[in-house]
This record gives structure tokens, sequence and C-alpha cells, in this order.
């Protein structure tokens, strides 16, 4: 059997970027609920904020240690698997590239060292200025990562000749059409995942009665956040849907199923798109709510697959199922948050054991949801690499062989394994031992001063988790 390797190098660099989004959007969204921790520290001097503060913030250490090594494979893999592509848009994206190393590692590198090794011996005005600067260099970061991310979705600013991208207007190309309304959907995503994250341990420690009055203004805090994000979330999503209606309508068509162009088209809940015949062979669906979501009339025009030849086509089941498996998980985050304000109003929510374990199992919803997004707008784009300019086939390495690119998926799979294992126990580890177990000790530790980052997460061996006030 010949080895395809377009097909191969696709799913290397999407295994690759699955495996780092996750951290990331993570990451964005803890670096601020961290900032936040130590802007109320500085101004109340309630030692619950700083223990807080201290848990998270090396939860924050482990996991951007994990994005950053996940992530330095992402740029070798544009020579290695797709030099033709960075040959063409190199003009444009090795520009973006450089400008967050510089204005975003940069930025990090320098305060983050204080962050996570200065508490205690540095004034605490200066620990809160370092944790604002890194969150800042979070989101610095993701603006020109999206911003090359969304060129490639809605192309502009630039033009094509002799099989190179020129820029024509920089404003252009950076703000392109889909760049706003990415920028703003996964920014949300980030702090919704936060705030998750934090909630479900938050949960956890409330369930067996760990350090209650810190844990509680944490699950009080993420639930209030979670409560007006995630239908804002589902406000920003439908926005980010009509961008979508008007510059990649083939994708849309997919995310909807709709094979032919239809006025009052239905919004299926369920369907078996088969590919091969143009169709779906079962469908289930609610009438006139696809047109109404998307052109907000009754009768509103749905554009159809079938518009786009089979050969620029996307994967529609695909599509159509990652789309789905998103905004299931967003309609259940929005029920969660709500429940979390009914028993607020009834002085249940802490002490509902049912809800507590309900929100430790969504803390890893957040997760499912960003990949299932990331392949929902990463596979409807297919066939094209930047839409409607270059393709997959067009934008891979002329001389990579399939064995090449499968030797090197298999690798990638087997590191980013021990990676994700190794991770994994660190960050165990920490949430097993929780905040420091008395107010009174000294906010310095006694042992020697770090070395290495990921020192930052110093535990005891002893990894009792009953350690810890009740």
């Amino acid at each position: 059997m010949e080895l395809d390797p377009v097909l191969l190098s696709r799913i290397q660099f999407a295994f690759v970027v699955s495996f780092h989004a996750i951290f990331p959007v993570f990451t964005i969204g803890l670096a601020s609920y961290i900032t936040l921790l130590h802007a109320l520290f500085y101004k109340t001097r309630n030692p619950a904020w700083d223990r807080l503060a201290y848990l998270w913030t090396k939860v924050f250490a482990v996991a951007f240690g994990m994005g950053v090594v996940s992530g330095i494979v992402m740029s070798f893999q544009f020579g290695t698997n797709w030099s033709n592509f960075s040959q063409a848009s190199a003009n444009f994206i090795g520009p973006l590239l450089s400008y967050e190393v510089v204005t975003a590692f940069f930025l990090e590198a320098a305060f983050l060292g204080v962050l996570l090794f200065g508490r205690g011996r540095v004034p605490p005005g200066v620990h809160l200025f370092a944790a604002a600067m890194v969150a800042l260099g979070t989101f610095i970061s993701t603006f020109w990562i999206l911003a090359a991310n969304s060129w490639m979705h809605t192309p502009a600013g630039v033009e094509f000749t002799d099989g190179v991208f020129r820029v024509t207007s920089w404003f252009e190309a950076i703000f392109n059409p889909s760049f706003p309304y990415r920028f703003a959907h996964m920014a949300m995503a980030s702090f919704i995942t936060g705030g998750f994250v934090v909630a479900g341990v938050s949960a956890w420690y409330l369930l067996i009665g760990r350090d209650v009055e810190a844990n509680r203004k944490a699950l009080s805090m993420c639930l209030w956040l979670l409560l007006v994000l995630t239908p804002t979330q589902a406000f920003v999503g439908d926005l980010h849907g009509l961008n979508t209606l008007e510059y990649q309508p083939t994708k849309l068509a997919a995310m909807e199923g709709n094979w032919e162009t239809k006025e009052g088209a239905p919004f299926l809940l369920f369907a078996w798109p088969d590919q091969a015949a143009q169709q779906n062979r079962f469908e289930i669906g609610i009438p006139y709510a696809a047109s109404l979501i998307l052109t907000h009339e009754l009768y509103g025009e749905v554009p159809g697959i079938l518009e786009a030849p089979p050969e620029e086509q996307p994967p529609v089941a695909l599509v159509f199922w990652s789309f789905r498996v998103m905004i299931g998980i967003g309609s259940l985050m929005i029920a969660v948050s709500l429940v979390g304000l009914y028993l607020r109003r009834g002085g249940r929510l802490y002490h509902s054991r049912r809800y507590l374990q309900t929100l430790r199992l969504m803390s890893v919803t957040p997760f499912i949801a960003v990949l299932a997004g990331w392949i929902t707008t990463e596979s409807g784009r297919a066939p094209w690499l930047v839409y409607e300019f270059m393709t997959h086939a067009e934008g891979v390495t002329p001389s990579l062989t399939g064995g090449m690119a499968l030797f090197t998926l298999i690798g990638y799979i087997t590191v980013y394994g021990i990676i994700f294992y190794a991770g994994t126990y660190y960050l165990t580890r920490v949430i097993r031992y929780g905040m420091e177990p008395k107010e009174e000790e000294k906010m310095v530790d006694d042992f020697e001063t770090p070395k290495r980052p990921w020192s930052a997460t110093h535990t005891p061996f002893d990894d009792n988790p009953a350690k810890g006030e009740s």
C-alpha cells in the first residue's frame, strides 16, 4: 500500500497542534486568574488569596512548560513537511512568528522567573506586576498566532504572483476578515477553560474538606465568571458562524450537513453524511432552525456543499460531528453555570455533593470542546492550505515520502506520550499536595533557591492528600 505524504503530514501537524493547543488555552486564562489573585492579595492582604495564587502558579509552571516543549517542533514542521507553503508565505508568516518571539516570548521570559520564584523575595507589588506582564505576554502571543491562522482562512492584504504571497497591506493581512471573531472566540475559550479547571479542583478540595475558606472563594469567583462567559461565548460563536457563512460558505455547509442550497433549512441534530453519495443517509433536525440561526430569517438561504466540486469539499462527516461535539459541550457548560446560580440562591452551592462532583467531571470538557472546535475550523478549510489560493497538495514538501512522514509521526506520538505522562504526573502531584498547609508559614520556602523552571512546582515527597486545612 502506497503511503500518502500529504495525508500523513496533515495528520502529523494536526496531532502536534492538537496536543500543543490544550496547554496554551489553559495557561492563557490561568495567567489572568493568577494576576487577579495577586491583585486581591495586594489590596486585601487576605492570606487566602495568596495561598490560591501559590497553588495555581505552580500549576501554571507545569502547564506552561509542557506548552513550550510541545510547541517548539511546530515551526520545524513548516520546513520539513510544508516547505512549498513556507517559501510561498514567508513574506507574511515569517515576520508574524518573529513578532511573537520578540513581543511575547521576551516579555514572558523577563517576568516568568519573577512570578515563579519571586514570592516572598520581591515586594507584592512587583510580584503582581510580573504576573500581569506574563498574562499580557500570553495574549500577545495569541494575537500573532491567530492572526497568522486566520489569514490562512480568510487571506487579505496580499497578492499571489509566481507562487509567492507578497504583502500589499499589513493592516489588512493581520486584521483579516475572520481574525476579530477567531481571537475573541479563543480568548473566551481560554477563560472558560481556566474557569472550569479551577472550579473542578476547588470542588474536589471542598468535597474532601481542604482549605474550605480559600476554595469557596475560588469556586464562587469561577462560577460568576462562567455564568457570564458561557452564554457570551455562544453569542460570539454565532457571530463567527455568520463570518464563516460570508467568507467560507462550503465550510459552513459542512458544519450544517447541508448538501443542497435551500431556504428554510433545518438544523440537523443527527445525520449520517455520505460523501461518496453526496447526501445524508439519515437526518433528524429542527425545521427552519439553521436558516433562522444563520440568516436570522425563517426562510433564509443556507448554502449547500454541492456548490463546491467534490475535490474542493472538506471531509463533511468529520466537520459535521466535531461541530456538534463543540456546541453540545458548550450547551452543557451553560446549563452547569445556571445550576450553580440556582444553588447559590438556595444557599446549597458549597454543600451539594452531586453538583461538586459534576464540576470535577466538567473540568476536562473545555479541552474536548477546544479540540472539537479546532478540528471543525481546520478540517473545514480542506483541501485549502491558504483558502482558495493554495491546497495542501501544493504546499507539501515535494521530496517528502510517505515513509518519512509516517516515521516522524510515530516519533512525535511516542515523545509526546512521554511528555504527557510526565506533565500529568507533576500536575497531579501539585494538585494533590494543594496549598500551603498553614497560613502562618513563612512566605519564603526553606529549600534551596530553585535553579530549574519546574522546580517552582516543588512539593514535599510526602504526597499525603489529607494535608491541609479543613
